[in-house]
């Protein structure tokens, strides 16, 4: 399969008559694509930003992108609440984040063993998952809210095509950590984000913090907290995806040997 990346910019091209069929397009961008009689039977898209900023899903000229929002937050209750703007809101929206990773964790115990660490389609594994989102809540509240000079635990994973620049990457260990040393420190992470909830105050959701990413910007409290509860939803949208995925296997592979006995 012939690779196209950022040194190729395609700004403005004009595909026609062409076979994309297997394609795949990773972190890029088909902002204002226009597709005109096209075969997307099967086609799988993934854009978890795709209403922020006012963002539309045109389908047969359809905006498909509310539909694709209340489906998610039909399937995943609790997530409607990842936009509290108010302590009791906050709380509350955490409150279903625990419940939901909770039943989560309960799922993989009884899966066989393994589980944790098999990547489907190149994508993380749930314990990688879980240390992404160790390293999201160090970033977030430990780094940018609470101020901590070296907020990040050594078993976190930064993504490392967003989240390495002026990283000290030496922070993070080198070999992956056990399962339970990983979920030893994400009920950390999760009790800390609970705690802090639990006191603070409207006047603090909008007190400003420089931005992790680019500390020439500025971010309030509650844009924080608004960045950790989405990547909660969104990294918990991707697990089970792909814990299904891991179940389907699982089951098809019994059915076979079922039947050939």
């Amino acid at each position: 399969m012939a690779t196209f990346n950022g040194s190729g910019d395609l700004e403005g091209s004009e595909f026609l008559d062409v076979d994309l069929r297997g394609a795949r397009f990773v972190r890029s961008s088909l902002s204002g694509a226009v597709m005109r009689g096209v075969d997307v039977d099967q086609a799988d898209i993934d854009a978890p930003w795709l209403l922020e900023g006012g963002g539309s899903l045109l389908v047969n000229g359809v905006d498909v992108a509310p539909f694709v929002e209340a489906e998610l937050n039909r399937r995943f209750p609790g997530r409607e609440l990842r936009h509290a703007g108010d302590p009791e809101g906050l709380r509350e929206a955490w409150a279903e984040v625990e419940r939901t990773w909770s039943a989560t964790l309960k799922r993989v115990e009884v899966m066989p063993a393994g589980t944790v660490d098999v990547s489907v389609d190149g994508e993380w594994s749930f314990a990688q998952t879980l240390r992404h989102l160790v390293m999201a809540t160090d970033k977030w509240l430990r780094g940018a809210v609470l101020g901590y000079g070296q907020p990040y635990h050594p078993a976190g994973q930064p993504n490392t095509e967003y989240e390495t620049d002026g990283l000290d990457m030496s922070v993070f260990s080198p070999a992956p950590p056990s399962y339970e040393e990983v979920l030893e420190v994400r009920a950390g992470r999760v009790a800390m984000v609970r705690d802090y909830l639990a006191g603070v105050t409207a006047e603090e959701l909008g007190s400003i913090r420089k931005n992790p990413d680019d500390p020439s910007y500025g971010e309030t409290v509650l844009s924080c907290l608004h960045t950790i509860l989405q990547e909660e939803w969104e990294h918990h949208r991707f697990a089970v995806r792909d814990l299904d995925a891991i179940a389907a296997g699982i089951k098809q592979k019994k059915v076979g040997t079922d039947e050939n006995q």
